[in-house]
């Protein structure tokens, strides 16, 4: 696998985020070929009804879909995953590798979630923790994720 690729709904406000997505990116141009998509976040009203919730995921569902690389091992990351350890995604993503998969494509949804449609084209729905985290914070601690992952597969001395 040559290329990673994180599907985001919505942007990063603060700059120590920014930064801090930009360093592990750099980080991991040694083992893959990362990017990262950035799609916008539909306007929702402050209380919206079910309906406009809907709404909004298939909407934002449609767009994730529509940029997903064809053959790509498709991870939604959903509080309804997966947890996995370090080393146990560093096997997933060996493993896909063994497998001539040439992309894997992290997919981070909205503040609402993602639809089904999305979370059903994923191999692995992913969840980083039972814990609730700032929406922002999980593309940061995800790309860290990924760098730890392609570390232990490469026996370096990051992951301890």
């Amino acid at each position: 696998m040559r290329n990673v690729k994180i599907l985001c709904v919505g942007k990063l406000k603060e700059r120590y985020l920014s930064d801090a997505c930009a360093e592990y990116i750099k980080r991991l141009h040694a083992f893959c070929k990362p990017e990262i998509i950035e799609l916008p976040e539909s306007r929702m009203p402050d209380n919206p009804s079910e309906a406009e919730i809907a709404a909004c995921l298939k909407r934002e569902g449609e767009e994730i879909l529509a940029k997903i690389p064809p053959g790509a091992m498709v991870v939604p990351m959903c509080i309804e995953g997966k947890q996995l350890s370090s080393e146990e995604l560093a096997r997933e993503l060996l493993s896909a590798s063994v497998q001539g998969i040439s992309c894997v494509c992290f997919i981070i949804g909205g503040s609402w979630g993602l639809s089904e449609a999305v979370k059903s084209a994923g191999k692995l729905r992913l969840s980083m923790s039972k814990m609730t985290f700032p929406h922002q914070l999980a593309r940061v601690m995800l790309l860290e994720q990924i760098y730890r992952a392609f570390s232990i597969n490469a026996g370096s001395k990051y992951h301890k």
